[in-house]
């Protein structure tokens, strides 16, 4: 038998158990369908610049991912831009920005200089996070998030303009159908751990210069191999595509693994569980202004769109960059996504440019990308599967396996780093 680990699937998850694994002293060999890594997070070249097949948002909680980047030479320092967290609807003239003092006090402080919402709303904030805070963030199952809002009084424009957005932006869920639990979780670790926790990581390159060309380096120079266009269509005990191997691990979508795992009798449960999964859809529009002196730069690197079809705009570009590029995030399934991609990217812009209150020039060009299942629908109690399967040596990895998390880059990290050592510890 090859002593060496299979991992099937390139991604954040694969990648992070590869690195992990090869570390230790580990041979591996990484199957990817596709002909580049990144998974759902990758890079993609656009009209000559390199940006991302969907924009991504870091945070100083992301502890795996940071420290996976340091260990394999990318620096998060060069790479990532952290700032605090800021964020601003300037058409309504709301703005809550997170002082860097320490925590909670951040937070606190935060929130009652908020501008653009009335102090009734504030203090009642401050009541919701101390509400969670006294039962350790512990909530009943069952329970979504626009159920939780309403317990705790949560209206207006703190709702509309706060806890919301936010749980769109992590769980890519509406709140009405989105677990109040796993974003409950979000909130400890990123609102109410270190005060870093809550600092906005902005990748200053496209996605694949901050984990996954770093970790294919370090994966190669330990002795493991990649392999691209490499799709595998069926696993059988610990043979898979002719080769056999120590252990195999199963690092796709969900949708992607149920298919695996159901032609072996021991785990068809577990296809079957992940076949009951609901997906949810992400769009990124990039919208690329005219470059120059005058090129477009947003007045923050994040803003928030007035609707009814823009949620985010994150300004692409960099110290020196004239490119002018904007990307608006489109999260959860929505109007949006029925409208054409001329349509969604003009109305975008027009939404951008009531947003900053001053006609645009017409961008020189747009791009519409969409995941049709970007994530898993984070739905209250929905059950999460072991990394253990029950299959000897087989085992699953991704951001649906870390059950504490919603679909993120760092569930994901978490979740391929967890397999590696559970593997590391059975030898």
């Amino acid at each position: 038998m090859n002593a060496a680990v299979a991992i099937v699937g390139g991604g954040w998850a694969g990648l992070a158990c590869a690195v992990e694994l090869s570390a230790a002293g580990l041979p591996v060999r990484v199957f990817e369908a596709a002909k580049q890594l990144g998974g759902r997070a990758r890079r993609v070249e656009i009209e000559g610049h390199a940006l991302d097949n969907g924009q991504h948002l870091l945070t100083g909680a992301y502890r795996e991912t940071l420290r996976l980047m340091r260990q394999c030479g990318a620096d998060p320092e060069r790479l990532l831009r952290r700032l605090p967290l800021e964020l601003a609807y300037p058409r309504q003239g709301f703005r809550l920005r997170l002082p860097r003092l320490p925590a909670p006090l951040h937070l606190v402080a935060g929130l009652l200089a908020a501008k653009g919402c009335p102090p009734g709303e504030k203090r009642a904030a401050a009541r919701f996070i101390r509400a969670l805070q006294a039962q350790g963030y512990r909530l009943a199952d069952g329970l979504s998030v626009a159920d939780l809002l309403d317990r705790h009084r949560q209206g207006g424009i703190l709702r509309r303009l706060l806890w919301e957005p936010l749980c769109l932006a992590a769980l890519n869920t509406a709140p009405e159908h989105a677990s109040a639990q796993i974003f409950a979780n979000v909130l400890r670790d990123t609102l109410d751990g270190a005060r870093e926790n809550s600092d906005l990581l902005l990748p200053r390159v496209d996605l694949g210069r901050v984990f996954p060309d770093a970790a294919t380096r370090f994966v190669t120079a330990h002795g493991g191999e990649i392999r691209l266009s490499a799709r595998v269509g069926h696993i059988e005990q610990l043979a898979m595509n002719g080769e056999k191997f120590a252990h195999v691990v199963i690092a796709t979508a969900p949708q992607h693994a149920a298919g695996l795992l159901r032609e072996n009798a021991p785990t068809r449960g577990l296809a079957a569980l992940l076949d009951g999964y609901h997906y949810e859809p992400i769009g990124t529009v990039y919208l690329a202004y005219p470059e120059g002196l005058d090129r477009l730069r947003l007045p923050l690197p994040l803003l928030g769109l007035s609707g009814p079809l823009g949620q985010w705009a994150f300004d692409r570009g960099q110290p020196g960059d004239a490119s002018g590029i904007v990307a608006c995030v489109l999260s959860a399934r929505g109007a949006w996504d029925e409208q054409g991609d001329d349509a969604l990217a003009a109305a975008l812009h027009g939404e951008l440019q009531e947003t900053l209150a001053r006609a645009l020039p017409d961008p020189d060009w747009h791009r519409v990308l969409r995941e049709r299942r970007a994530t898993f629908s984070c739905r209250p109690s929905l059950p999460r599967p072991p990394a253990k399967t029950a299959l000897p040596g087989v085992w699953l990895a991704g951001d649906y396996v870390y059950a504490d998390y919603p679909a993120t880059l760092e569930s994901a990290v978490r979740s391929g780093c967890g397999v590696a050592r559970e593997i590391l510890n059975a030898r």
